[in-house]
């Protein structure tokens, strides 16, 4: 097959999902609680994510950051939100109870625009961007390790063979 024979019949979506062993609440409070969400995610937040709350995530590492519009919040089960600033993106994570004290966590990022090429790009970034998050999450709910894993994965002044 050629790449010009490619054609998108739905708008793709980012999806991302990891078990984490502990109970839905205290993930659930992971993400809500830039205390806790500033160990294994961005670096700076106005607040915590509550129905309604308008924010701002820093990531200073990267010289970014975005507003984050929380639309939505299921204690404990859900957090809506939309962000990125210049193509607004909506963002869902639900925490389910697994077993014992586990929580599956996922999380989808919906509304991409542009070409098929930016959007298949954008969505490919999305779902690695946010598996590194859980995973960092996970690490730190699990076992207390702060990994580093956002900071790390786009360290300045790398030479890679791109």
């Amino acid at each position: 097959m050629t790449t010009d024979a490619l054609t998108l019949t739905e708008a793709p979506v980012a999806h991302a999902e990891m078990l984490i062993r502990r109970p839905p609440a205290e993930v659930f409070q992971a993400f809500a609680d830039p205390d806790v969400t500033t160990r294994f995610w961005f670096t700076k937040s106005t607040g915590t994510l509550t129905p309604g709350a308008q924010v701002q995530w820093t990531w200073e590492m990267y010289g970014a950051s975005t507003k984050v519009l929380v639309k939505e919040v299921e204690e404990g089960r859900r957090i809506l939100f939309q962000w990125n600033d210049d193509k607004p993106l909506t963002v869902e994570f639900r925490f389910t109870p697994y077993g014992e004290d586990a929580t599956f966590a996922e999380v989808t990022e919906s509304g991409h625009s542009g070409t098929g090429d930016e959007v298949v790009a954008h969505v490919a970034a999305s779902v690695g961007g946010f598996t590194i998050v859980l995973c960092a999450a996970k690490a730190l709910l699990e076992r207390g390790i702060e990994l580093n894993a956002v900071r790390d994965a786009h360290p300045g002044n790398l030479v890679t063979g791109q």
